[in-house]
């Protein structure tokens, strides 16, 4: 990818990942702001009618945000030049699958998406439309650890599908099952297998049993995930090489060598200078479900560009006979996110380790089993340990993912020996971080082997 491309005055930085539908780029708008540019695979956005349908979901998408951020990534334009079609938003990185990749997703982190992401899918279902491609590659984190749905609708609408609420809901349950599964072992992990199997009855039901377990994460909240996003943020988009998604070649969309059009709004010669409608897509109501909902408990900076239009009749009913059953979701909403903002319990912190080994002698192609016991404050968090060994083995740094009320953990180790001989062998324990003096505690044990 060529760094300093442009499109529609968005510089593009040289750094990409690939989408279902295309190629991601992080790029800078006119006036200096993080953005993100979505070039869509040509082939996608060939025919006529696939570009009528994407105008008309990226459309609805703007209308939606119109009402106030709803937990969608926010859309700034969606521009053609020559044959290519380019979707403009806000940052769009880093993903979670970005941050898992990194390691830098911790059970907190992952209740945080688990938690938003129900929420956004809520507000986004009242509204009518659903996702249709919803995993960890299209739950992207903003600039404050808000966590935000991209992509909406966009597969489906290239291939002329209708994506379905019932399908973000299995897609849900799978992302917090995948998220489970990188959370190891553990209370954590076990919470998030029972909001998955949760989902079964719905997204509400889902959403309720991570707030019921609450006790198992308690580093969630927005603060903790900001800081992962903005450390892991520049590690899955270093420039492109020859195996790295390329942007295209020649002048930029919207440079002196070609000018980018809008697709999303068109004068309308009934309504003043300052009004436009968008040229696709079925209406959707300037103050929709979706945002009343999403209101009650959210608030973010969102980019969008300025798009009014009639209210559609039908689903203005549909939001009046609506209404208890938004209200009270909406209260539950906001009790959500007033936990979320909660300060955070201490931190963990280790304060002893103890290494046992076999007291009795190994014999011929036996094992050694040790056994370190760390000893901690209780609080969750990460132990970073190394286990050594007197045979000169690499020690390989390790990472340990510790429950809130967990005052001891236990790290094993399997000592495998084979062939004729004696010797003594010794392993150490040394747990990296976090410790109470801020400096590595270790401690060791022998055993004899003879063959």
């Amino acid at each position: 990818m060529r760094e300093g491309l442009t499109v529609a005055g968005h510089r593009l930085t040289g750094r990409t990942r690939p989408s279902e539908v295309g190629t991601w780029a992080d790029a800078v708008s006119p006036d200096g702001r993080p953005s993100g540019v979505l070039r869509f695979d040509p082939a996608a956005v060939a025919t006529a009618a696939a570009r009528e349908r994407l105008v008309a979901a990226v459309g609805a998408d703007v209308r939606l945000q119109e009402g106030g951020p709803i937990g969608l990534l926010p859309v700034i334009d969606l521009v053609a030049a020559r044959d290519e079609v380019w979707l403009i938003t806000a940052r769009a990185t880093p993903a979670v699958a970005d941050l898992m990749a990194a390691g830098r997703l911790d059970p907190g982190g992952a209740a945080t998406v688990l938690l938003e992401t129900a929420q956004a899918l809520l507000a986004v279902h009242a509204a009518g439309p659903a996702h249709g491609s919803l995993h960890a590659g299209t739950v992207v984190i903003g600039e404050n650890g808000s966590v935000l749905l991209a992509e909406r609708g966009l597969l489906r609408a290239l291939r002329g599908e209708t994506a379905s609420a019932e399908q973000d809901v299995a897609a849900w349950a799978a992302l917090a099952g995948a998220l489970a599964a990188h959370c190891g072992q553990g209370h954590a992990a076990a919470a998030l297998r029972r909001a998955a199997g949760a989902a079964a009855h719905g997204l509400a039901a889902a959403r309720d049993t991570l707030l019921a377990e609450r006790d198992a994460f308690p580093g969630m909240g927005r603060e903790r995930l900001a800081h992962s996003a903005h450390s892991a943020a520049y590690g899955f988009a270093a420039p492109a090489s020859p195996a790295s998604p390329e942007l295209p070649a020649g002048p930029a969309a919207g440079s002196s060598g070609g000018e980018a059009v809008t697709l999303l709004d068109l004068p309308n010669a009934g309504d003043g200078p300052g009004d436009v409608m968008m040229r696709f897509g079925p209406g959707v109501p300037t103050e929709t479900t979706a945002a009343q909902i999403w209101r009650a408990g959210q608030t973010h900076d969102a980019v969008t560009a300025a798009h009014t239009g009639g209210p559609a009749p039908r689903r203005r009913r549909r939001r009046t006979t609506a209404w208890a059953g938004t209200l009270l979701l909406a209260i539950l909403i906001a009790a959500a996110i007033l936990w979320l903002r909660q300060a955070p319990g201490a931190p963990l912190a280790v304060s002893d380790v103890d290494v046992k080994a076999p007291k009795k002698t190994v014999h011929c192609d036996g094992r050694a089993d040790f056994v370190g016991v760390v000893t901690t404050n209780g609080e969750a968090g990460t132990l970073r340990y190394l286990w050594i060994r007197s045979d000169n083995r690499e020690p390989l740094e390790q990472e340990q993912q510790v429950s809130s009320g967990d005052t001891s953990v236990d790290l094993p180790l399997h000592w495998k020996v084979t062939g004729p001989g004696s010797f003594k062998g010794t392993a150490t324990l040394r747990v990296l971080s976090p410790t109470t003096t801020g400096k590595p505690i270790q401690d060791k044990a022998s055993f004899t082997y003879k063959c």
